[in-house]
């Protein structure tokens, strides 16, 4: 069992998101949370992220990849 009196104070709070939601976390924070985004709003999560290929560096790699070699293997 684990000492009395030495650790933190978990308890509910809320979590409040720009987009909208929100959802009930725990913590040792005092009060309400508020964030700019979260799982539901964020772009990695909703699959709405675009790569962006700045200077062709992805068709450089790959170019430079199939002369390796690497590719047939």
């Amino acid at each position: 069992m684990p000492k009395q009196g030495i650790h933190p104070n978990y308890t509910d709070m809320n979590v409040k998101c720009a987009c909208g939601n929100t959802f009930v976390t725990r913590s040792t924070h005092k009060g309400d949370l508020t964030v700019e985004i979260c799982a539901n709003c964020h772009p990695f999560f909703t699959g709405k992220q675009k790569l962006i290929d700045t200077a062709g560096r992805v068709e450089r790699f790959r170019r430079k990849f199939e002369k390796s070699g690497a590719a047939a293997k």
